[in-house]
């Protein structure tokens, strides 16, 4: 029998707590597993939610707390409905049932634990939904609330549910309030605070300066705990959004050392395993996130464990952890899904971390650009990490190609011939036009001087190599062979009317490289040089 809402209102309205308490139980238990509402009653569900945060602010037993909070929970799932809940008295009625009240010089008692899950429930609901609420939240300082909670997250008076949601609610207020995530950011100093809360999460013993492992021993090599990692990737998020403009502006010597800690414990992230291939993939792609907002200075922390037995060893650093980045990137590359989500975050982490480590870059391009043997397929053919990235080179999403281009122009240390080499000129056009490298040359990274070692196979090869498609390929027949001067003329004039037609109907445009090595149009180009040759004739006058 489907109950009437009418009647609930109704009980809550008496006052009496014990029959309010039994009215909403039984409305939660009949609603709890709905997430959608039509129109219909949306009059009543207001009305109902206004009378419960009015009732949540008598003084109630935490039965009765806990179900007009489950209530809240399952009528904030409307977001048509959410106007009682989003306004100040709500919001910090919510608050202070949620525990993260914030009272100058005031010590609020702590809620049962239960209630504090439930309402931190509900906050995440409307604050997730709704502006206002979001507004309201920043002015009543609930973030200072929860970073306070969030330093005793050692603390096992604390559940595991409460400590998420406080993450959860840390990570809404700082993705959706720009103002909260730099107070967290600067006044808060959250990046200290969160360090220590993964530190602290993840059960970690400091081996050396950047150097870390986990602190029972018997753990090493199993994968992390569930709830652990829960908490963990929140965190993760929470510092990927106040550092979100990390890696774009200087830092000094203070920040840097902070850095440089964080660091050390994203490389144990990177190298530990969650329970379950899906969630590892997950972990990891929060860890790679946040790596790459860091200043590029401090990603020198990935390589400086020291060479262990079953390390990966190149020049006598130890590579697991760029390794292990790319096997990720690999894994995302295969799957093309989402590319610019999935991707980029792992294509510009190794593109940075190559430009300003020498190994890093040497290790990588052995790994993706190895002496070139294969010359009979085209560079965007095959399985081959090389290959995977050609063809992105060329991919529909401005950023996916520009990402993937740009790691193997570093990789060839950005000399322009070297990039034609292995990607093919066709391929390469994008980036080398948006550079005005279209004429050769190089770009503008500083990198050691070594030589491209040619394989026996390319030096054979080279002299067949079409450059435009960067692989051998037969000899054409000369279509021209056999015809007079005349004809040979006739057939010009034809190609000349074709594409002159072809232009004045704004079919192509035609180009040229402009001084720049940038393209620009081919009549712009003509119009500079009969300038240049006026200015040129006046000057001879």
């Amino acid at each position: 029998m489907k109950m009437d809402l009418n009647a609930v209102i109704e009980t809550v309205e008496t006052g009496y707590q014990d029959a309010a308490m039994m009215a909403l139980q039984a409305f939660n238990k009949e609603k709890c597993q709905c997430f959608t509402f039509d129109g219909d009653g949306r009059v009543e569900r207001q009305r109902l939610g206004k009378l419960v945060i009015r009732f949540l602010e008598r003084d109630l037993q935490p039965s009765c707390q806990l179900a007009c909070l489950e209530t809240i929970r399952i009528l904030s799932r409307d977001k048509n409905c959410l106007e009682p809940f989003a306004t100040p008295q709500a919001i910090q009625t919510l608050g202070r049932h949620a525990g993260i009240e914030h009272s100058e010089g005031v010590t609020s008692e702590i809620p049962d634990v239960e209630v504090i899950v439930e309402a931190l429930k509900c906050l995440c609901n409307i604050v997730f939904n709704s502006p206002s609420a979001q507004e309201v939240g920043a002015e009543l300082r609930l973030i200072v609330g929860l970073t306070e909670r969030l330093k005793l997250c050692n603390d096992r008076h604390w559940s595991h549910e409460v400590r998420f949601f406080d993450l959860r609610l840390t990570f809404l207020f700082t993705a959706l309030r720009v103002d909260v995530r730099g107070q967290l950011a600067h006044e808060l100093r959250g990046v200290s605070l969160l360090s220590d809360a993964l530190e602290s999460t993840l059960g970690l013993r400091w081996l050396d300066t950047f150097e870390v492992a986990r602190a029972d021993k018997g753990d090493e090599g199993l994968p992390l705990p569930r709830q652990e990692t829960e908490r963990t990737m929140e965190i993760l998020k929470i510092l990927f959004n106040i550092t979100f403009d990390t890696s774009r502006r200087d830092v000094d010597e203070e920040e840097a050392a902070l850095y440089r800690h964080l660091c050390a414990i994203l490389r144990f992230c990177l190298m530990s395993k969650a329970d379950g291939e899906d969630r590892t993939e997950e972990f990891h792609s929060h860890t790679v996130n946040l790596l790459g907002n860091l200043p590029l200075m401090c990603l020198d922390v990935l390589l400086t464990p020291k060479v262990q037995q079953g390390s990966i060893e190149y020049m006598g650093v130890n590579m697991d952890a760029v390794s292990m980045l790319l096997d990720f990137m690999d894994r995302r590359l295969d799957r093309e899904h989402k590319l610019k989500e999935t991707l980029t975050p792992s294509l510009n982490l190794l593109t940075e971390s190559a430009r300003v480590h020498r190994e890093t870059r040497k290790f990588l391009r052995m790994k993706i650009l190895p002496p070139l043997r294969d010359v009979k397929n085209r560079p965007e053919v095959g399985n081959s990490l090389r290959n995977k990235l050609v063809r992105l080179m060329t991919h529909i999403d401005t950023d996916v190609k520009h990402c993937a281009a740009e790691l193997l122009f570093v990789l060839c240390k950005e000399s322009v011939s070297r990039f034609v080499k292995y990607t093919g000129y066709g391929n390469a056009a994008g980036l080398l036009a948006a550079r005005g490298l279209m004429c050769g040359g190089r770009g503008k990274g500083r990198y050691s001087e070594d030589e491209d070692t040619d394989t026996e196979e390319y030096r054979e090869a080279k002299p067949n190599i079409n450059p435009v498609t960067g692989r051998v390929e037969e000899k054409l027949p000369n279509p021209m062979e056999g015809m007079t001067e005349e004809q040979k003329e006739n057939e010009a004039m034809k190609l000349v009317n074709m594409f002159d037609k072809m232009s004045r109907d704004q079919v192509i445009q035609p180009m040229a490289v402009g001084p720049d090595g940038k393209l620009a149009s081919l009549e712009s180009a003509v119009q500079r040089l009969s300038e240049q040759r006026s200015s040129s004739d006046s000057d001879a006058d």
